[in-house]
């Protein structure tokens, strides 16, 4: 299959992954280690100071399970969304990222927002409904796993936890199933076989051809091979003979 259109595994599917992973743990040890805190750095909507955790605060979490219970789901969907949707992947990872902190920003509580759960809420959806869309078997497997390991993350898009950015995790999943369809191109082409293409002509089907009209099986007799003859001059014909002489022996002088 060619890599210019078509799924094939190389390494920065699972290194970028682990490096946008990787820099969340680094954080998060930055700030016990260092006796910091980074949480400042989070959206506050609707203030301008607040803008800056647009890009910060996907990397800033609370505490321990915090970070870890996202930090699984992220590296799945983000190896998933480099490995399927190659073409596109910085664009959807880094386009979700900054409008899902703007949607977070002007529809969220006056509180600080901090966490890449926006950002796994918008991988989900994103994969889930192109997957859906696109109605291919391989993209939409992956939708189908995609429901069946993070479709309980559908009941936190509501105000049901208080202590839980539900704004921001509305905002991640709306934004997904927006790049859903703004980006409508397939990374794997439908396999087409002959008959299905446009210059298709079943009388040239050489398997078609052993049916006739009705349906039925031609039974066909191979034909017998014909001999060729040829005239030849005997005039023309040349015999070579080879004589070979052994070693003489001493009863030959006898």
């Amino acid at each position: 299959m060619s890599k210019t259109k078509g799924l094939y595994f190389s390494n920065d599917v699972i290194l970028y992954p682990l490096l946008f992973v990787m820099l969340m743990w680094m954080v998060f040890w930055a700030e016990i280690r260092f006796n910091l805190d980074f949480n400042y750095l989070g959206i506050y909507p609707r203030k301008i100071t607040g803008l800056i955790g647009i890009i910060t605060g996907p990397f800033i979490h609370g505490n321990l399970k915090h970070l870890f219970n996202n930090s699984m789901p992220l590296l799945v969907l983000t190896t998933a969304l480099f490995y399927f949707y190659r073409n596109i992947r910085w664009k959807v990872l880094f386009t979700g990222l900054i409008v899902c902190g703007v949607f977070t920003w002007v529809i969220g509580r006056p509180s600080l927002h901090i966490g890449a759960s926006g950002v796994v809420y918008m991988l989900a959806a994103f994969l889930f409904f192109k997957g859906i869309f696109s109605k291919q078997y391989q993209l939409t497997a992956l939708s189908l796993v995609v429901v069946f390991l993070y479709g309980g993350l559908l009941w936190y898009v509501m105000p049901i936890d208080p202590k839980i950015s539900w704004e921001g995790h509305l905002s991640g999943f709306v934004v997904g199933l927006i790049l859903a369809l703004v980006f409508k191109g397939n990374p794997v082409e439908n396999k087409k076989y002959a008959w299905e293409r446009d210059d298709y002509n079943p009388e040239e089907d050489e398997f078609l051809q052993q049916f006739d009209d009705d349906g039925n099986f031609i039974e066909r007799i191979p034909e017998e091979p014909t001999e060729v003859q040829q005239n030849l001059d005997p005039q023309n014909i040349k015999v070579v003979y080879t004589l070979k002489v052994g070693p003489k022996k001493d009863n030959d002088s006898l």
